[in-house]
């Protein structure tokens, strides 16, 4: 079995000490749980809800030499872990990335740019044109995406087409109302991406509020079935979720005697979905 742990975390624009001890000890104590991965939020180092984009390059540096980065390898080295986080990137064409990187004692393993930016994002970074790394570690194969791009069914797909057990996904959800009794739709659909491709998902989250911005706070890890193994949190506090995963249970995607996840797919019917435009199928009008 494989210890998969997600790191709720409290996070400050701007404030790279704190947030780089917030992450020490909440990697310390998730290896205290024996956890052969840690995955940590979104821009973890910088924090998230940046004033202007001259504010955020002033946060951000180069993969190489990049100090969270540095931090992670050598805090992978000492609790014998693997590290999957995201960060503030400075690209060496000069543009901003919104980025996630996997890191263990060796070094960093693969860094990843996020494709689909949300909201002001645009205003800040440049997307990625790459899909998510596949990470090949001792206990299994990873994939790891952020925020966003969990929402894009044909992302996960992508990932689990290339054989990924488990996706890593740094987050930072910001809140909002939602109806009595509901998840919310983010955790929904991260459930129903490890359901639909049946792969292991792990979401770390934000909490408290930074610049007026609050957080759904919802870090889970799913199983391939969609059911939550821990969390979804759902409340604004630090916190630190553990739980026992079967990687090699994500590699068999058959769902009854005659189904199977992958197998059952039609892809030649699926063109128009990633075409620009609609089938221009004939529309029946009711007589």
């Amino acid at each position: 079995m494989t210890t998969i742990a997600v790191c709720q975390l409290e996070l400050s624009i701007g404030d790279l000490a704190a947030n780089a001890a917030a992450t020490e000890r909440a990697v310390a104590q998730a290896a205290a749980q024996d956890a052969d991965l840690v995955v940590i939020p979104e821009l973890s180092d910088t924090g998230y809800v940046f004033a202007s984009a001259a504010e955020a390059r002033e946060l951000a540096s180069p993969v190489a030499g990049h100090p969270a980065l540095r931090r992670w390898q050598e805090l992978a080295g000492r609790h014998r872990t693997v590290i999957a986080g995201g960060f503030c990137e400075l690209g060496s064409d000069g543009l901003l990335y919104n980025s996630a990187a996997v890191v263990d004692e060796s070094g960093t393993l693969a860094v990843y740019r996020k494709a689909h930016l949300w909201d002001a994002e645009k205003l800040v970074f440049t997307p990625g044109s790459a899909p998510p790394p596949l990470v090949r570690l001792p206990f299994g194969t990873m994939a790891v995406m952020v925020c966003y791009d969990l929402e894009f069914p044909e992302w996960v797909r992508l990932a689990a087409l290339d054989g990924a057990d488990l996706i890593a996904a740094p987050v930072n959800w910001p809140g909002y109302l939602r109806p009595p009794g509901e998840r919310p739709a983010e955790v929904v659909k991260a459930q129903a991406a490890a359901a639909t491709n049946g792969v292991f998902v792990a979401v770390a989250d934000r909490c408290r509020t930074e610049r007026g911005v609050s957080w759904i706070s919802g870090s889970l890890i799913a199983a391939p079935e969609g059911y939550p193994l821990a969390g979804p949190v759902l409340e604004d506090r630090p916190v630190v979720l553990t739980a026992a995963c079967d990687l090699a249970r994500a590699r068999d995607k058959s769902v009854s005697g005659n189904n199977d996840l992958l197998a059952d797919r039609r892809p030649e019917l699926y063109g128009p979905v990633t075409g620009e435009h609609a089938t221009g199928q004939p529309v029946a009008d009711a007589r």
